[in-house]
């Protein structure tokens, strides 16, 4: 399907554009024909997901490819544990889809509304120090070209080029296939508990080793962590999964719907955030579940935010979180979103943020409505001073230049691009920036 203008926007409303067409092919060949059919046009052609990404790497002022209409299981092999999804299937449809296999993803970002394609494009990352980002679970691909010719990259057939595919910012090529390791099924013993923040902060990495997954968040303006450990188990785990009623005051009422009333209302009276920080920590963060791992690793998030989020090596994580932690102080911020802190194990994805070091992750966050220039700017420099880098899909100001000293591969990813792509078809202005021209 084909349709003329009309404007895209992502979730956030931090980009949009206007593009020349929009296109909803329903098959690889229905990509395959886009991508031809652009490149006589002289277009640009970009796909996108979900729309879960802040930045503009998604943004296509050419040709707009929605993959709604290609979700769904290709194939699945329960001896290996690999599947292959077409490139638009959503995160919170994959277990459904695994489920009759007995298998699971190995674990999974705290959102789950994104297009399996679009998450591993952008360094989609989950927390547990010994699992991976969602692209170090990719064994192989199909994408189409800029030539418009099908690619297929795995361990036997083009497997050099996995490593930058896997985890290839949409400037590589349109992926239509994705295929994952997956691991049987599981369950999961969760433990939320308010800590004091000074506590976890001092006992970070014992924390961490300790748990197959540890994060925590903090609200400005509050001596509390808000810590999340949990633990994984045999599917045959008897669960013990929240009470429905608990469950929705918990995350529907009090973590959404009162929780964007006080931040608009915070917009207004700035000085009504800091007491009910201190209240939000008391009402929430205090449960004791078992359930399905995916139930446990993502969660409903409907208040809309901005984000910038920056990867660190994991030992420099609790000296950047104090400076962050100290810096607020200073300015006398009034920072209505927590701050969130996860952690992951190290890869070789050649752009991905844990490439060859163990790593642990900071997110600050804004109501959407707030301007957050000045703060992220801000933590932005803290975050570079102890070796960060950004995530690709979250907001930031670096470039080319600046990221190329941060990533050991990044002239190979470059030399890659030039081969597969040498007339930029699946350029935009991001990928300008960050990749440059």
């Amino acid at each position: 399907m084909t349709r003329i203008g009309g404007t895209w926007q992502n979730w956030a409303r931090s980009a949009s554009v206007r593009p020349v067409r929009v296109e909803r092919p329903r098959t690889p060949e229905g990509v395959q024909r886009a991508v031809i059919a652009a490149a006589a046009h002289g277009l640009p052609v970009k796909a996108v997901g979900a729309g879960h990404s802040f930045t503009g790497i998604a943004v296509a002022p050419g040709v707009l490819l929605e993959l709604d209409d290609m979700q769904g299981l290709v194939s699945a092999d329960t001896a290996s544990g690999r599947v292959t999804l077409l490139a638009g299937t959503r995160l919170h449809r994959i277990p459904a889809l695994l489920a009759p296999y007995g298998l699971a993803m190995e674990n999974l970002g705290d959102i789950d509304r994104q297009s399996i394609s679009g998450a591993i494009s952008t360094g989609t990352h989950g927390t547990g120090a010994g699992f991976g980002g969602l692209a170090a679970q990719v064994v192989g691909v199909t994408l189409v070209t800029a030539a418009g010719e099908f690619l297929r990259i795995d361990e036997t057939r083009n497997s050099e080029m996995l490593p930058a595919v896997a985890l290839g910012l949409g400037a590589l090529g349109i992926l239509v296939e994705v295929t994952l390791q997956c691991v049987p099924a599981f369950v999961m013993h969760a433990i939320d508990e308010p800590v004091p923040l000074d506590e976890v902060l001092t006992t970070l990495a014992e924390r961490v080793a300790e748990h197959d997954h540890f994060e925590f968040y903090w609200f400005p303006h509050t001596d509390v962590a808000l810590t999340k450990r949990q633990s994984r188990l045999p599917e045959s785990t008897k669960r013990r999964p929240l009470p429905v009623a608990g469950r929705w005051i918990d995350e529907t009422l009090l973590s959404n719907g009162v929780y964007r009333a006080v931040c608009a209302a915070g917009r207004l009276a700035p000085a009504i955030t800091p007491p009910f920080s201190r209240l939000a920590v008391k009402l929430t963060g205090d449960r004791e579940y078992t359930d399905h791992s995916h139930r446990v690793l993502t969660q409903h998030r409907n208040v809309r935010f901005r984000e910038m989020e920056y990867a660190l090596p994991a030992e420099n994580v609790e000296p950047a979180f104090r400076a962050v932690q100290e810096l607020i102080a200073q300015r006398g911020w009034r920072i209505e979103f927590p701050i969130e802190v996860r952690f992951a194990a190290e890869d070789d994805r050649w752009l991905s943020t844990a490439h060859g070091r163990a790593s642990g992750y900071i997110a600050v966050h804004r109501y959407w409505r707030a301007d957050p220039t000045v703060y992220f700017e801000a933590v932005e420099q803290i975050m570079l001073a102890y070796g960060g880098r950004p995530h690709w899909g979250k907001l930031h100001t670096l470039d080319a230049e600046r990221l190329r000293e941060r990533y050991p591969r990044f002239d190979d990813f470059l030399a890659l691009r030039e081969r597969l792509d040498p007339e930029r078809r699946f350029a935009n202005r991001y990928l300008e920036r960050v990749l440059g021209s």
